[in-house]
């Protein structure tokens, strides 16, 4: 049965952050948060003294196993993102709201090499991959979790094409630059995971974006 949150919830961000683990004291999509992350009164994700010196590495995980995956994480007191979307569906004649992985396979950790036995001790794990570029990728992740936050329509881009970079002058992600692509028109920019050669659609009006 699918997990989902009521029309009540819909309105407000907290979809997004009961995926993220930030507000488990709601109860909904509870799991143990790990240690190293605070939650500040925004109830943004925040890393603690020394976090931002352990390398990422991205678990690729078996099909629909990214929740058990990012939960298992937890349990072992390791710092997992799940980037998460909000899907609205009717449901017996009410309207809910579905919390679906943006990026299906792939749940993204942040630990010391010497724990990456403990994540692969998962049979709900395929592989686990090694960030090569830290700070491109730090930085794009942190882009699209940015862009999650906002009440901005995103959904997935499976591929990465050739397109022309752009950078967002208005609004909630003014300063973020991203990548607008023909097939997909100029109203919908990509915030790239480059990584996964995957991106973040994210739909704005035209007249916000100014090419690079």
């Amino acid at each position: 049965m699918h997990e989902y949150l009521s029309s009540d919830l819909a309105s407000s961000d907290l979809a997004l952050k009961v995926c993220n683990g930030e507000l488990k004291s709601l109860n909904i999509e509870t799991g143990a948060e790990p240690a190293e992350f605070s939650v500040d009164s925004e109830g943004t994700s925040q890393q603690a003294d020394g976090m931002d010196s352990l390398p990422w590495y991205v678990a690729h995980t078996r099909p629909r196993c990214e929740k058990k995956v990012r939960d298992y994480c937890w349990q072992k007191n390791l710092a997992a993102v799940l980037p998460c979307y909000r899907a609205a569906h009717k449901y017996r004649g009410k309207t809910v709201v579905f919390l679906k992985p943006l990026f299906p396979g792939y749940v993204f950790i942040r630990m010391p090499a010497e724990r990456r036995g403990l994540v692969l001790q998962s049979d709900r794990v395929a592989n686990l991959l090694e960030v090569h570029d830290q700070e491109l990728f730090e930085r794009q992740l942190d882009e699209i979790l940015r862009a999650l936050e906002t009440s901005l329509e995103i959904r997935l881009a499976p591929t990465i094409g050739e397109g022309a970079r752009v950078k967002i002058k208005h609004g909630p992600l003014r300063g973020v630059e991203g990548w607008v692509e023909k097939r997909h028109g100029m109203s919908v920019v990509l915030l790239r995971l480059d990584f996964i050669g995957q991106a973040a659609a994210v739909k704005l009006d035209a007249t916000d974006l100014e090419l690079i």
